[in-house]
């Protein structure tokens, strides 16, 4: 079923399938089991972010936003747009219209099948590599990544949400170093809420799957 998906084009979905594919996935969901958000200020978690009871969940998206089409890919985009469902294709394909999202940008949608009420999609700057060596992120890729953060809290904020469960954007697939990303990701968010002291935003997880990405943010986390 889930390579199905991550192959099908966005295209106008009946409401018998839809009916179908949603108690399916409302199954699965529950399978996994859902996680909920309690606490306030900046959070770590580890594990998969498809099951966090948040108000968003940040998904690093390509520029197409349309999803990652490969059957069954590890990635983040492919694990949320597997569980939400085709209407997140959809809705991304409307909102895109066959365009580009830039780097550094953020796009709020329903969360459809997620436990999470929106995801909000971002593009984060992609690392390139020379023989299997990684270049270093220049000083444009970082503030890119940056923007990635602070524009995710802005929507989040404009849709009133309390809680943003942040993925490691452009890390893995994309090449940025595990270490610097987070010093970023931590830096740039613990900046912006302190500037916008009136957000509803109340609640920012950082939401980790490998174990050293984990400890790099624990170690981090316990010098703010």
């Amino acid at each position: 079923m889930r390579a199905l998906m991550n192959i099908r084009e966005p295209l106008p979905l009946s409401a018998d399938f839809l009916a179908w594919q949603d108690e399916e996935l409302s199954l699965q969901r529950e399978e996994r089991g859902v996680v909920d958000v309690s606490g306030e200020g900046m959070l770590l978690w580890q594990g998969d972010i498809t099951r966090l009871h948040a108000d968003a969940i940040v998904n690093a998206a390509n520029a197409q936003m349309l999803g990652c089409f490969s059957p069954l890919h590890a990635c983040i985009d492919n694990a949320i747009h597997s569980a939400a469902g085709l209407q997140l294709r959809e809705e991304c394909s409307q909102i895109m219209r066959g365009g580009l999202l830039p780097t550094g940008q953020a796009v709020i949608t329903h969360g459809y099948n997620l436990p999470a009420r929106y995801v909000i999609h971002t593009v984060g700057p992609i690392i390139e590599t020379t023989s299997g060596i990684r270049t270093l992120p220049s000083r444009a890729q970082q503030e890119q990544l940056a923007a990635c953060y602070t524009n995710c809290l802005a929507r989040a904020s404009e849709k009133g949400l309390r809680s943003v469960a942040f993925c490691c954007i452009s890390t893995g697939v994309f090449h940025f170093p595990n270490e610097l990303a987070a010093r970023i990701a931590i830096d740039t968010v613990s900046d912006w809420l302190e500037q916008h002291t009136d957000t509803p935003v109340r609640t920012v997880i950082f939401n980790v799957f490998l174990d050293k990405d984990l400890q790099i943010y624990q170690h981090l986390l316990n010098k703010c």
